[in-house]
């Protein structure tokens, strides 16, 4: 019944309605946060798979480390590129250097194209947790281009909409007035 009341009473007096204006600064705030953390899960996923993959790449080389006849050298070599990975990792504003998402691609893929014959060679697995870890490693490596398309499609949507309402952007003050594009993995023509 109150509910019924309130609604008759608001039903009423049509003066007053309340919304909102989709250029306010209010909610431009709101959608610029929404596209941000969009981002922000994006990048996550991605980094997060990145990681997955750094970590079966760690556990592969541990597996044959324990085979009979390991080349014990060149799995430790490769073992220090693997944990080196991290550190020349690319980061949301360091990727706007191509030379920097390069550089770690094919510090990656170097490492994977030296471990897989080892691991499987001939197709050939020595164990079937290597041969597991071989195949998870290129199922995230296949996975990689997904993620940073999913990634640039998010940071466009920030970017036009940080473009679309600049002037509102800035008018917010604080943080907000700092916002800058964000780098994409696309390279623009």
């Amino acid at each position: 019944m109150l509910v019924t009341a309130c609604a008759a009473s608001c039903k009423r007096d049509g003066s007053k309605t309340a919304t909102l204006d989709p250029a306010s600064a209010t909610s431009v705030k709101a959608q610029l946060d929404v596209l941000r953390d969009s981002v922000e899960i994006k990048w996550r996923t991605m980094t997060e798979s990145d990681d997955q993959k750094i970590g079966v790449t760690r556990l592969l080389l541990q597996e044959l480390q324990k085979q009979p006849g390991a080349n014990v050298a060149q799995l430790q070599s490769l073992t220090k590129a693997n944990n080196r990975l991290k550190a020349l990792r690319y980061d949301q504003q360091t990727m706007a250097s191509s030379d920097l998402i390069d550089r770690y691609d094919a510090a990656q893929d170097s490492l994977l194209h030296a471990l897989y014959p080892i691991a499987a060679p001939e197709g050939a697995a020595p164990t079937e947790n290597a041969r597991n870890f071989v195949e998870g490693l290129q199922q995230l490596d296949d996975g990689v281009v997904g993620f940073r398309v999913q990634y640039d499609r998010a940071a466009k949507q920030y970017n036009n909409y940080l473009k679309l309402h600049q002037d509102k952007v800035q008018s917010l003050g604080g943080k907000y007035s700092e916002l800058k594009p964000l780098p994409l993995f696309e390279l623009s023509q």
